[in-house]
């Protein structure tokens, strides 16, 4: 694996894994969020991790072992498409979010994997249906346990973490939106042209599981975000206990900040103003560290997201240390169809900043 890590510009010297000697330290880290943000940050800390397979066991991908435990925590307040569907014909938890991280960190992201992300293209009842997300739902009918059924799922792809949803509880996104409109519901609040205001939950009081409670009191290395800020990240929070967790962690607290707006969730907000939204609905500060691109995007991609609305991140630097955050600055993306944070970099980056914290 390449050490990005030294050449990409910071605001402080930090230490890449690769660049330490051995013997290394080993980390306890955390990663909360959802969407595609979250299972593609999962995909770089997963090659610190060690194998779970009899074929390789304890063994890391071309990288140092220096995850000794890796959890993720998932918001579950999806409404839209597959998941809507089953949440509402199973009364279950949505899976889609869950799903992805499970294939994200699964052992062999080839057949398996694919075939959790196959979506039925037609057949009555099937047609839009991930099969991962129906594998779930099939095992939450089995056990009649939801979380039994995302351990079970997370034993046959083998993955190298642990998957915990934010909450059990059965909850509805609301939000109060720039006009005073409350909207209910995730893919009303996406699809509103409002700015929003206020995000809550209904009902009020989501128990989190014991598991997020004390995997966040035990971490070393604390992740947050990249993902939309109101419903992968803000969503998170609201759920009892999370943000006094959070704030009385001892770990290293990171927020990984987006390469891109959103239209309809953060549309004009710079780096520090997504970090004054999360922090106005944690209450209190929750963050050591931010990690923010400053690298320049192609007009090829500025163009095709200014046609939804969307604009590159501002990195306003100085606000955000002005808010008692050290900001790790540097090329965090990678362009394609569409542009995404650079996993392998990203995780190498947050992993160096947990290393230098610990010396």
């Amino acid at each position: 694996m390449s050490s990005p890590a030294a050449e990409t510009p910071q605001t402080s010297s930090q230490n890449s894994p690769s660049q330490n000697s051995p013997p290394r330290p080993s980390f306890r880290v955390v990663a909360m969020g959802g969407g595609t943000g979250l299972s593609t940050l999962l995909r770089g800390l997963k090659q610190y991790v060690p194998s779970v397979t009899a074929s390789n066991p304890g063994n890391c991908d071309e990288a140092p072992c220096l995850i000794s435990d890796l959890a993720a925590i998932v918001t579950v307040t999806d409404d839209g498409g597959s998941s809507g569907r089953l949440r509402k014909d199973f009364n279950m938890l949505p899976p889609g979010d869950l799903r992805n991280c499970m294939v994200a960190l699964s052992e062999d992201e080839h057949l398996i994997a694919r075939l959790f992300r196959h979506r039925f293209r037609s057949g009555a009842g099937l047609e839009g249906h991930s099969f991962g997300n129906l594998f779930v739902a099939a095992l939450a009918e089995m056990t009649g346990d939801f979380g039994q059924a995302i351990k079970l799922a997370a034993e046959v792809l083998a993955t190298r973490g642990h998957i915990y949803p934010a909450t059990f509880a059965d909850v509805t996104l609301t939000a109060r939106m720039a006009d005073g409109s409350i909207v209910r519901g995730e893919t009303n609040i996406t699809a509103s042209k409002q700015g929003i205001a206020q995000l809550m939950l209904e009902p009020a009081i989501a128990e989190p599981l014991p598991e997020t409670l004390e995997a966040i009191a035990q971490a070393d290395l604390i992740t947050i975000g990249p993902g939309s800020l109101y419903t992968s990240l803000i969503t998170n929070l609201l759920v009892t206990g999370i943000s006094e967790a959070l704030a009385a962690a001892h770990g290293t607290r990171v927020y990984i900040a987006n390469l891109m707006t959103q239209a309809n969730e953060s549309l004009h907000l710079t780096a520090s103003q997504h970090i004054e939204r999360i922090y106005e609905h944690a209450r209190q500060p929750i963050f050591d560290y931010a990690l923010v691109n400053t690298a320049p995007v192609s007009e090829a991609i500025r163009e095709r997201y200014a046609a939804e609305g969307a604009e590159a991140i501002d990195a306003d630097v100085e606000r955000i240390e002005a808010m008692g955050i050290r900001c790790i600055t540097g090329d965090f993306a990678a362009e394609g169809d569409v542009l995404r944070h650079a996993a392998e970099r990203v995780a190498d980056t947050v992993l160096g900043i947990a290393l230098n914290t610990k010396k």
